[in-house]
């Protein structure tokens, strides 16, 4: 096996940053304990941790079905690293550690994983939340273990309730596995709990109505996603892409939508549905950005800090944490925490002529 970042076809490898700004030297970019906050403002809140590359599904706007390279074993994190990290980061004011993928489930040690991110507390001594991702394969069996060990928030993969036609679209017959896990979640009381979708012209646009109302059966939040130029093969087309706009006026045909305020730095636009207490939710990345609300950062499962979901750069963390000095880990961390913060752009620029899709694809980034 091989490990990643990899050229895909003419594009450039993923750029990593391994350049470090001494902790506590003049010129550093705040101190540890310091808010993140970045030059444009911007309090960072919520760091997104991919805990694999791996995933049970191989959804076509995600992952090809087969030649995928995947992360080596020894450059993925281990979770004494992930614990060291996110502890950092919960002392600079990360309150919210989401488990991401791939797909997390796949991982063995996970709920040793959330067991030690749930001990975390910030500077006040307040205690993190611990949200996670999933497609829901296995959620059944592995939730009970899950939430013992301090899970409180998920989030569900269901792009279609038709059988057929989910395993046309990813590429595995296992709408059945999906369904108990949502079943399952249902049932635990975690709220709030969400279903994601990503809508694609000619694929699931005639189903909007339809997860809309599976989500609402299921004491869910149906959030529709446009899609990203975030697929591993680079296939991306603004034409197929079903758009925020066209989400909504599917929707207001079955119900009056009324816009929920106070959104704050969440990723969806939420609607109430009618006169009811449910609502929909829209992560309109592409036609409505919500950059200048961002407070989120992604740490890849070989241990790369991303500011953007749709970053070119990378800054390593592997080498501070498997370096020859452990007094300076904590410190050389920190720093790099903030010298990435430092670099973040005020937007993602997908909008822009120039804009270059990422080299890694979601499932090596991290939802």
């Amino acid at each position: 096996m091989t490990g990643v970042p990899v050229s895909i076809g003419r594009r450039p490898p993923q750029e990593r940053w391994s350049g470090v700004v001494p902790a506590g030297s003049p010129g550093a970019l705040g101190n540890p304990g310091d808010p993140l906050v970045d030059t444009f403002g911007r309090v960072h809140r919520d760091l997104r941790i991919s805990l694999t590359d791996r995933c049970s599904l191989r959804c076509t706007y995600c992952m090809p079905e087969q030649g995928m390279e995947w992360l080596s074993r020894s450059s993925v994190l281990t979770t004494d690293e992930i614990v060291r990290i996110a502890s950092i980061c919960a002392d600079a004011g990360i309150t919210t550690f989401r488990l991401t993928g791939g797909e997390p489930l796949l991982r063995k040690d996970l709920p040793d994983v959330v067991a030690r991110l749930a001990a975390l507390r910030g500077p006040e001594g307040t205690p993190v939340q611990i949200a996670m991702t999933t497609n829901g394969i296995g959620l059944d069996r592995a939730l009970p273990e899950l939430m013992a060990a301090g899970l409180q928030r998920l989030n569900i993969s269901l792009d279609t309730v038709r059988r057929d036609r989910f395993a046309e679209l990813t590429r595995r017959d296992r709408l059945d596995d999906v369904l108990a896990g949502i079943a399952a979640a249902q049932a635990s009381g975690l709220r709030p709990l969400k279903i994601n979708a990503v809508a694609m012209r000619g694929v699931n646009d005639d189903e909007l109505v339809d997860l809309v109302e599976f989500a609402v059966a299921h004491d869910a939040q149906m959030r529709f996603i446009e899609q990203m130029p975030l697929d591993a093969g680079h296939t991306w087309d603004r034409a197929e892409m079903v758009t925020r706009e066209e989400i909504l006026d599917a929707l207001a045909g079955r119900w009056n939508l009324t816009p929920v305020p106070g959104r704050g730095g969440a990723p969806a636009e939420r609607w109430r549905l009618g006169e009811s207490e449910h609502t929909v939710g829209v992560i309109a990345s592409v036609t409505a950005p919500f950059c200048g609300d961002c407070d989120r950062m992604r740490l890849t499962a070989d241990g790369q800090l991303r500011n953007c979901l749709f970053s070119n750069a990378e800054f390593d963390l592997l080498p501070l944490l498997r370096g020859d000095d452990p007094a300076r880990i904590d410190g050389d961390v920190d720093a790099m925490l903030r010298a990435a913060i430092h670099a973040k752009l005020p937007g993602h620029a997908i909008n822009d002529p120039g804009f270059l899709q990422p080299a890694r694809g979601m499932n090596a980034i991290g939802g």
